[in-house]
């Protein structure tokens, strides 16, 4: 039973966001389509689509970092907020924002000759820990929205030639997605 409401859970912080962000979307671009006046099929979501986009060319100027960066020192202060804020945005971040992480999709050889992983260079050096040749690796896990940060020496790492998006699909489908392959 405890597995079971783990899994509810964890499908839950998958989707939740979405459907939230759904549901605000459809619920805003239907009250636009009662307030007008002359109802035209589509307009709501036109004008949803284009209030979002402006947000977003707002939150990208001057004025917005100003206050982004007010929230941002607020929440820091905050114990607990702090930790939850800045693991959300750090993550957040690695995937869509300028700061993009898991470009670097690499094979881990844990066990030369028999055991690898797939996963993302994240720090290509640890110097500044006390940790000469080595590289820090995210490997995220398949159909969950965690992963594990390895530490190995560089000479394990080889770069994969391929686009970061086809191989974080095939790491998160657990080898489904993404492939010609056959199963």
């Amino acid at each position: 039973m405890n597995r079971i409401t783990r899994y509810f859970f964890e499908g839950l912080l998958l989707v939740a966001p979405v459907a939230i962000t759904l549901y605000v979307i459809v619920w805003i671009a239907k009250l636009i389509d009662r307030l007008n006046p002359t109802p035209i099929p589509g307009m709501g979501l036109v004008l949803t689509a284009s209030f979002i986009t402006l947000t977003g060319f707002f939150a990208s100027n001057y004025l917005a970092r100003t206050v982004g960066k007010r929230v941002d020192a607020l929440f820091t202060r905050l114990p607990f907020v702090k930790m939850l804020y800045q693991s959300i945005k750090d993550l957040m971040e690695a995937f869509v924002g300028s700061k993009k992480s898991f470009d670097k999709p690499v094979l881990v050889s844990l066990s030369p000759g028999c055991v690898s992983v797939i996963g993302f260079v994240t720090l290509e050096s640890l110097e500044h820990i006390g940790l000469k040749d080595k590289v820090a690796v995210y490997l995220p896990q398949s159909y969950n929205f965690a992963g594990n940060l390895i530490v190995v020496p560089k000479e394990q790492v080889t770069p994969i030639d391929a686009s970061s998006g086809a191989v974080m699909a095939l790491i998160v489908s657990g080898g489904i997605s993404g492939g010609n392959g056959k199963r």
